[in-house]
């Protein structure tokens, strides 16, 4: 195996016409070039050098070996900056995961942001549950929790906003003229469910829990577009949170809810060994700046 460090000093002496002068721009002494020199021909089994006037020349094994020490060289030279580059933050890949609701109404703004800043750094959105934490191939994924949720060791928790629920009632309906809706006063009427079970459920079953009675779902909805259908059709009332709410059904109206109101909480969740990647950063920054 040829030594690349030995190919360099070979280059150094091709390219400046002798050992001293090759000694001088490297900061060696002449005998230690004359050393690595004879070592790396020992190495190749052939003369790489041979004396011409007062320096020397490259045979035509040192002419080879010259040729592709300066391609290594530019090589390590490229990978030297691509590292810096990475290290960064002004390339790389970032991945990911978001659940549905979020991701026209802040993921996409975000990621928008962040594209305009950093168009070297590609990102890769994958959908997920808005309670799954276990990562995979994430750099970064933004979940729903309870603000008094245990953190699980190894992950950090950047909070980006609390979105209120709201009432979404037909436009007929009784309570329509109203601004502003006690939740209590909901307690008779038929319900359109709007979230499947896991964290974005929770908040509407608590808040109603403190209201005083159990929601009564005559019919259920993963998605909230079907649940404003819904409700448009008569079927019932719903709540559903303000970032589920970018696009409004003609058929109903939407009013603000206390007594309580309910939130959830929604996170960027990173590793905290990866938490420092000033890519990551800056795009934690857009999310930020988005939910803002």
């Amino acid at each position: 195996m040829l030594d690349v460090r030995r190919m360099q000093v070979l280059r150094a002496v091709v390219t400046s016409g002798s050992v001293t002068a090759a000694a001088a721009h490297l900061g060696f002494t002449a005998s230690a070039v004359s050393q690595q020199v004879a070592a790396l021909e020992k190495e190749a089994g052939v003369p790489l050098l041979e004396r011409f006037g007062r320096g020397v020349r490259p045979t035509a094994a040192g002419h080879l070996l010259t040729e592709h020490a300066a391609i290594i060289a530019a090589q390590l030279a490229a990978a030297s900056t691509a590292l810096a580059d990475l290290r960064a933050g002004r390339t790389g890949r970032l991945t990911v995961r978001y659940f549905a609701s979020i991701g026209p109404t802040l993921l996409a703004p975000a990621l928008a942001r962040f594209s305009a800043s950093h168009p070297g750094v590609a990102v890769d959105p994958k959908l997920s549950a808005p309670d799954d934490l276990s990562f995979g191939d994430a750099d970064l994924t933004i979940v729903v929790r309870r603000p008094n949720d245990p953190t699980p060791p190894g992950i950090r928790l950047t909070p980006l906003l609390s979105d209120a629920y709201r009432v979404v009632l037909p436009t007929g309906h009784r309570l329509a003229a109203h601004r502003v809706i006690d939740l209590a006063s909901l307690a008779d009427e038929a319900w359109v469910g709007s979230e499947p079970p896991g964290p974005c459920l929770e908040p509407i079953i608590d808040a109603c829990g403190a209201a005083g009675f159990s929601p009564n779902f005559v019919a259920k909805s993963e998605d909230y577009a079907t649940a404003q259908g819904f409700v448009a059709a008569g079927l019932g009332v719903s709540l559903i949170p303000g970032l589920g709410l970018g696009a409004r059904h003609p058929g109903v109206v939407v009013r603000q809810v206390r007594r309580p109101s309910p939130t959830r909480t929604i996170y960027a969740a990173t590793r905290e060994t990866a938490s420092s990647a000033p890519a990551l950063g800056a795009l934690i920054a857009a999310l930020t700046t988005a939910a803002s």
